[in-house]
């Protein structure tokens, strides 16, 4: 834990250097989606998963959209896709597979749960390969909600994030990175230089970090902000509402 806070520390003093700030401006998220209000189904509560009010902040957007059409990359046990679909006319997932992912060192059963929750839902498109690769213009499409949230490591978020801009964005689309922040106060700062790295420079006055989550934002809509001041007072509270759904 001390090797990742001290190389955390290094990823924000090159943040600070490069482009003068510390954070992307928080937006609250019942001021980006007013009368946030979502329930979400397809979710493990394990492991390498998103929180529920990042995966409510997916939906909610798409429903901002007739017939959505949102494209993720990394798509894990498939969760965050799968909670989307309900409100997206079209979904496309983009993963390593099987193979790929057991060549690299993870087991059967890792590579195995790949798209539990998304892979038998008829409105998602799962494609395979790796993002560093992959012909993002053979898809020949734009969308409108993009999700990315594969590797996060520098090199790979920061390509990405390049590949998203010049391929699968319209002049409304809205993308969100996933683990921008370790949690919704503590910002990962080499995924945040990632992001800046890879995004237009024109575009940097629209990044911000959406309160409650884990997430980063780029829109064009100008929104009213803050700047993080940790720890957070709480200026609102959730309500949570649980149950289980056994599978088998």
């Amino acid at each position: 834990m001390n090797n990742v806070l001290s190389a955390n520390d290094i990823w924000k003093r090159r943040v600070q250097k490069k482009y003068k700030i510390v954070s992307f401006p928080v937006v609250e998220i019942d001021e980006l989606i007013p009368n946030f209000n979502e329930s979400i189904s397809h979710f493990a509560f394990l492991d390498g998963g998103s929180l529920p009010t990042d995966i409510g902040l997916l939906q909610a957007i798409a429903k901002k959209y007739s017939g959505c059409k949102y494209f993720e990359i990394g798509t894990w046990r498939g969760e965050s896709v799968a909670n989307v679909s309900n409100y997206a006319g079209e979904c496309y997932t983009l993963n390593l597979s099987s193979s790929e992912l057991i060549q690299s060192g993870l087991t059967e059963k890792y590579a195995s749960m790949q798209g539990f929750f998304s892979r038998e839902l008829k409105n998602i498109v799962h494609l395979q390969g790796n993002s560093l690769t992959y012909d993002f213009s053979s898809l020949n499409k734009k969308f409108d909600l993009v999700f990315i949230d594969g590797d996060h490591r520098h090199g790979f978020v920061k390509s990405d994030t390049e590949k998203v801009f010049a391929h699968l964005i319209h002049e409304k689309s809205i993308i969100v990175w996933h683990d921008y922040g370790y949690d919704p106060e503590n910002i990962r700062y080499e995924v945040m230089d990632a992001i800046l790295e890879g995004s237009p420079e024109k575009f940097h006055d629209h990044l911000y970090h959406v309160s409650n989550t884990l997430c980063a934002i780029f829109t064009r809509e100008k929104l009213k902000t803050t700047i993080i001041d940790v720890p957070v007072e709480p200026t609102k509270e959730f309500r949570v509402d649980i149950r289980t759904n056994r599978r088998i």
